[in-house]
């Protein structure tokens, strides 16, 4: 299957997903009963799509796929972003075939290379990461499947870089994008081209004090500024060492994290809308790490989900 890419079932996704989703790391906070509340909640607000990621102390990808899709109607779970060092090629293939069937239409697959720091931790070398992703899925597409249904469900790429970019318009329905600011959009959509799907993960603090909002952001953009992967990605969109040194500069941490009133955060998905995003998902951040911001979600609704 190689060369399959995303053609018409990027439109199908963007159609299925929405403007705007709902993205959230509090989830690895909560118990499962506290994951299925929040599922539903989600969904009654109106948000189409619920994003998840997998980290080093994350619930497995596939299991807590399972959970939110068992606990919910209609809402579309994606996986932002199930990491290929977590699993063989077989079983992330054979994992998304078994929940595309069990789910029509309700599970987007989400994948990506990770990060040295992580991939050291789980025993791997990390090395050379658009090539493995290439050979990695040439396995996945490969992968014998014994069961009934789709053989290769949708799937998007995490993509940063024009290398991944263009892998995931060849051989994925489109890319999730994330911790990135609007500059890097139109550059997304210009490698993607106009068919495959663009996911655009977007930081917000609902927050109207600077100095409290700036707080909250730098907390949450520490850890990811210290990564080459997004840090490089900053550089090449034009900031400097000094703007991602020390925290961050006021002008990146406001570039890529959007904070303020209702208003404010709708007109930065919209930023991103015109740019060429097809969907963007929204990650609320507070000063406490563990709270979903329901509330939040709730006030953002109004004006987004029309």
């Amino acid at each position: 299957m190689a060369g399959e890419g995303g053609g018409g079932r990027g439109r199908d996704l963007a159609g299925r997903l929405g403007p705007v989703g709902a993205w959230s790391f509090a989830l690895d906070e909560l118990p499962a009963d506290g994951e299925r509340a929040y599922a539903r909640e989600v969904e009654a607000l109106g948000y189409p799509a619920l994003w998840f990621p997998e980290s080093l102390g994350s619930k497995e990808a596939f299991s807590r796929a399972s959970v939110l899709l068992a606990a919910t109607e209609e809402i579309v779970v994606a996986t932002g972003i199930a990491s290929i060092w977590a699993r063989d090629p077989f079983a992330m293939a054979n994992g998304a075939r078994a929940l595309a069937d069990a789910y029509p239409g309700r599970f987007l697959l989400g994948m990506g290379v990770s990060h040295a720091p992580s991939v050291a931790a789980r025993g791997h070398h990390y090395e050379r990461p658009l090539e493995h992703m290439r050979a990695y899925l040439d396995a996945m597409d490969a992968a014998r499947y014994d069961a009934p249904g789709d053989r290769r469900p949708p799937r998007v790429l995490a993509a940063l870089g024009d290398g991944m970019l263009r892998l995931a318009a060849e051989r994925a329905d489109g890319a999730h994008s994330y911790f990135v600011p609007v500059s890097h959009t139109p550059r997304a959509r210009e490698v993607l081209g106009p068919e495959p799907f663009l996911a655009v993960e977007q930081t917000c603090v609902l927050e109207a004090d600077a100095a409290t909002a700036r707080g909250i952001a730098r907390a949450f953009a520490a850890r990811y500024l210290e990564l080459p992967n997004y840090a490089n990605n900053l550089l090449r969109l034009g900031f400097t060492d000094d703007d991602v040194e020390g925290g961050g500069s006021d002008r990146l941490i406001d570039s890529v994290i959007v904070w303020g009133d209702e208003a404010a955060i709708a007109a930065r998905v919209r930023e991103h809308l015109d740019a060429g995003a097809d969907h963007v998902c929204l990650q609320i951040r507070g000063a406490d790490s563990s709270d979903p911001r329901v509330d939040d979600l709730r006030r953002l609704a109004v004006g987004l989900l029309v």
